[in-house]
């Protein structure tokens, strides 16, 4: 393709690059220093570098953040990311958190990232989870990143908020009974 010019890469770069500074609060410091690899089966930049739509088979990669979805929108506001779409059957999210051994995901019919309010909010079929942690399911997902809270539920009656919390590891109190 011969027509792919300078623009188009410096929009790409300078999308990506700006794409999750935000959302790395949760990740591994180390992951804010890598790369981002986008691929696509199509994408589509403005010239005015307001908006970016990324479609078919989406897995965007920096470290240990992945993002996989049909379709990504990026919105930006005075060159600054201001809000990201990730849709897909399901869309998902997973990534390592500091201090932590195993990874945190995430998946709905949609995951966006508000950069404003520095929240994720996951809609439709939403769920957050870490192996051998707590599980949060409902309809509407929020995880704020200012102070690491979740809120979950709706508005319908009918939309449960579902929590599984794992049982308390057994070996403690066996290591007690050894001793006695």
């Amino acid at each position: 393709m011969p027509q792919a010019s300078a623009l188009p890469r410096k929009l790409l770069r300078a999308t990506t690059l700006l794409l999750f500074a935000p959302v790395a609060a949760w990740a591994l410091d180390t992951d804010r220093n890598q790369p981002i690899h986008i691929e696509a089966d199509r994408a589509t930049l403005s010239e005015q570098g307001e908006k970016s739509i990324y479609e078919g088979n989406v897995h965007l990669r920096q470290g240990t953040l992945q993002l996989r979805g049909s379709r990504m929108a990026v919105y930006l506001a005075n060159k600054q990311v201001d809000r990201i779409t990730l849709t897909g059957k399901p869309a998902t999210m997973q990534q390592r958190r500091d201090n932590k051994d195993t990874d945190q995901h995430a998946e709905a019919d949609s995951i966006e990232y508000s950069a404003t309010d520095e929240r994720v909010i996951l809609l439709g079929n939403a769920r957050i989870w870490q192996t051998g942690e707590e599980e949060f399911r409902s309809e509407r997902i929020i995880f704020n990143l200012k102070d690491n809270t979740v809120n979950a539920g709706s508005e319908n009656k009918r939309d449960r908020v579902r929590i599984t919390l794992p049982p308390k590891n057994n070996q403690d109190s066996d290591q007690i009974k050894n001793k006695q």
